[in-house]
């Protein structure tokens, strides 16, 4: 049996040739967690996919009658709602739902819809002593239990039990709400293994959105997702972050079928580069050239100022100058983190679309919902920052939502990360119509590179095969 056989290839684990995330956890000033030394990657298969998933009314259709209604969805923020009566609109694949904080602190969510005709209680979210529908007055508590019908004469079939708003099942997790529509299936904790266990270092609950900006995309929910699944897009589409990021140095692990992660150091050359010449000072200067302002709270000014000295590297550096900055800025003790937890990018993404990033720097929290068809999504982007200790949780930012002429790079606080987002949508309109044009409707992938990508759609496909 030769190593190209797929029957043997189960049991090899393909890399980039040269310096391994291995290699470069050797290196860390501090102790390394185990799961961010385990390698998890697990073979599975080399089929390729139908292009018709991206593009089909049908398979949209089937998403939201067999997955969305099955899955827990991250829905809201703590910080959202902090007080009683507050409320978020959440809306996804043909549903709209009321996220409410209750008296007592607690949260629950109902369908966003008059039991009366049909009309949706709320267009925005905001702050209410009740749910009046405007069409006709019917009007609920915010427990969801029927307060008053107009004309209560005429409507002696309907009782106070009937009329309860409809509720899905809700739960907390690190400062995350989520929502299931349809009850029965693993608990959130079971779905989220082993993400909570992990983000313990995180502290996500201890966090506030800072930044939250959202655009329409013209390229179905799938294909925007997966175009955060895979660093090594970065050698064609990202060539400013080259000498700083080891693109296929990332480490790509799954942990059963909802949650996966992409480990990509930072502070270190892309293999693609030639070293001929190259110092860690240059190293450094990129860095600090293209990343600066994330290290500043986004705030638009690179004040990152880092010397390399003599006999050191340029990771250990820049991780020693991140660990002093966001002590100083957030008030917590990092003297513990590790190198790689201040300077690398963590993203996890748990099925189907909730994708927040690990470390101790401010995170970057993706969501994706579809569109009303096949070829449009919206992806929104937060920017988590933690509250320094003792003091209160801030309320959220409000969403800033882009207009289809507006660049990411209009929303000049999230300062670098809007380039390279408007370097993503360069390629996502294309490729959704690529989709749509291919001759043989097939897509290709990687085996380890793009191996989240397709345990991604062996778990959807789960869900439609029911």
């Amino acid at each position: 049996m030769s190593d190209r056989d797929p029957a043997n290839r189960s049991a090899q684990i393909p890399r980039c040739p040269g310096t391994s995330w291995d290699d470069i956890m050797a290196t860390d000033t501090r102790p390394v967690p185990e799961f961010m030394k385990e390698d998890a990657y697990e073979y599975r298969g080399s089929e390729p996919l139908a292009a018709e998933r991206y593009t089909s009314r049908e398979f949209m259709e089937l998403e939201n009658r067999k997955m969305w209604p099955r899955v827990w969805q991250f829905a809201a923020r703590e910080e959202d709602l902090p007080e009683p009566g507050d409320y978020v609109v959440y809306e996804i694949a043909g549903r709209s739902y009321l996220i409410v904080r209750q008296e007592d602190g607690s949260v629950r969510a109902f369908h966003n819809v008059c039991l009366h005709r049909g009309r949706k209680l709320r267009t925005e979210s905001g702050w209410a002593a009740d749910f009046q529908c405007p069409f006709h007055g019917f009007t609920w508590n915010t427990d969801g239990s029927l307060k008053h019908i107009p004309c209560r004469w005429d409507f002696p079939h309907l009782t106070e039990e009937k009329m309860k708003l409809p509720e899905p099942e809700v739960g907390r997790w690190g400062g995350y709400i989520f929502l299931r529509e349809e009850p029965g299936g693993p608990s959130l904790e079971e779905f989220l293994a082993p993400l909570p266990e992990h983000f313990k270092r995180w502290r996500h609950e201890e966090c506030t959105t800072a930044i939250w900006v959202a655009k329409v995309v013209p390229a179905n929910w799938k294909v925007t997702a997966e175009a955060f699944m895979e660093a090594w897009h970065a050698l064609v589409t990202h060539p400013q972050l080259l000498p700083f990021t080891g693109d296929a140095n990332t480490r790509y692990n799954i942990y059963g079928d909802n949650v996966n992660v992409a480990f990509t150091p930072f502070a270190v050359m892309s293999p693609h580069i030639d070293p001929e010449g190259k110092s860690q000072q240059w190293i450094v200067d990129e860095f600090v050239k293209y990343n600066g302002r994330s290290a500043d709270n986004y705030d638009g000014e690179a004040s990152l100022r880092v010397e390399v000295p003599e006999g050191l590297t340029a990771r250990r550096a820049l991780a020693e100058a991140a660990r002093k900055q966001y002590t100083q800025m957030f008030g917590h003790d990092h003297s513990h983190a590790t190198d790689s937890e201040l300077l690398d990018a963590f993203t996890y993404n748990v099925f189907p679309n909730f994708a927040p990033w690990g470390g101790f720097m401010p995170n970057i929290v993706y969501r994706w919902r579809p569109g009303s068809d096949p070829d449009h999504c919206l992806m929104e982007v937060r920017i988590l920052t933690r509250v320094p200790p003792g003091q209160p949780i801030p309320r959220s930012v409000p969403m800033k939502m882009l207009g289809a002429d507006e660049p990411w790079s209009t929303a000049k606080e999230l300062g670098i990360l809007g380039d390279v987002f408007d370097q993503d949508m360069e390629n996502l309109p294309y490729v959704q119509e690529g989709l749509k044009a291919s001759k043989n409707g097939e897509v290709q992938l990687g085996n380890y590179q793009e191996i989240r990508v397709r345990q991604f759609h062996q778990t959807l496909d789960k869900y439609l095969a029911d």
